[in-house]
């Protein structure tokens, strides 16, 4: 199960900001931007 389903896109986005911030692992990212891409959200 995708995990990241369960969090409002609003979290989403936060979550993929403040991972971006902290220079996180790359592959996490990545994950993250899936999921962006897969609801069809902006993140810029």
């Amino acid at each position: 199960m995708n995990t990241l389903k369960a969090l409002s896109d609003e979290l989403l986005a936060e979550a993929y900001e403040k991972a971006k911030k902290l220079n996180l692992n790359k592959d996490f990212l990545m994950h993250l931007e899936s999921e962006i891409q897969r609801r069809d959200l902006n993140n810029d």
